[in-house]
């Protein structure tokens, strides 16, 4: 079955050649002219679905939870005309990854977090992860980039509330209608799965955690903490970066992607 037939009711970017990597995006899709997927294209297939409700992908009303998404990618991954591929999945997308592959491991070749969210590690009174939905948009700003400067033009990464007046009419609505499938996903509990701690065990292929040095949504130590729960997970730091090194780094990340894509085993 071809990668458009597997995914037909989803805004998908396809491009790249080389190791097939399904791409699982954070709190916005990604487009194939970001500087992180061209420099990543180069050396692996990428296919780069946008989540229901995200983009120009469709919604159901009956479609609103993490368990949807997991299944509806379990579905995709049996779908896509290859016997294994990467998993790779930035921030909210870094969740949905980890619990994939969790189920999922014969299907998954090699597993790669950035950034990711969906644990608790802390007690119940202490906040691992940044409240995406009651932060003033300065502040999330502020924590989600170590130098907003970086931040691309247009529909990508938190704390866009503080750009509108630079973007179109096209690029609020799609950030309109992912902040609110975002919500729908993610609010409570807020960007985690109580349970899912306790099944990353499960995770049975090589793993690659990436992470920026000065996220503050959650920080490099929430990263490393994670990294350890995995068997056999390496954890690096990716320095002048935030919550989203893809963007800020874009060829340092995708370097380092490229190179565990290429090691030998499994």
């Amino acid at each position: 079955m071809p990668v458009a037939d597997a995914l037909a009711d989803l805004e998908v970017v396809h491009v790249g050649h080389g190791v097939p990597v399904l791409l699982l995006h954070g709190p916005t899709p990604v487009t194939e002219d970001l500087p992180f997927i061209t420099a990543l294209s180069a050396q692996a297939e990428i296919v780069g679905p946008s989540h229901p409700g995200f983009g120009r992908s469709p919604r159901s009303e009956q479609f609103d939870s993490m368990y949807d998404l997991v299944h509806l990618y379990l579905d995709v991954l049996d779908r896509l005309p290859y016997d294994q591929l990467a998993v790779l999945g930035l921030s909210f997308g870094g969740w949905l990854a980890a619990e994939l592959a969790c189920v999922c491991s014969h299907k998954i070749r090699r597993l790669i977090l950035v950034d990711a969210v969906g644990i608790k590690l802390g007690a119940r009174d202490e906040r691992d992860i940044t409240h995406l939905f009651n932060t003033p948009p300065a502040e999330l700003e502020a924590r989600a980039w170590d130098d907003p400067a970086r931040r691309p033009r247009g529909p990508f990464g938190l704390g866009w509330q503080m750009h509108v007046q630079e973007m179109t009419d096209e690029e609020l609505v799609r950030l309109a209608r992912g902040w609110d499938a975002l919500c729908l996903y993610g609010w409570r509990p807020h960007l985690y799965n109580p349970h899912l701690r306790s099944w990353l065990h499960r995770i049975r292929v090589p793993t690659l955690v990436l992470w920026g040095a000065k996220d503050r949504i959650v920080s490099p130590e929430y990263g490393r903490a994670y990294s350890e729960l995995i068997p056999g997970a390496r954890f690096e730091v990716i320095a002048r970066a935030g919550h989203h090194p893809e963007l800020e780094q874009p060829e340092v990340v995708a370097s380092k992607i490229a190179a565990f894509l290429q090691e030998p085993g499994s």
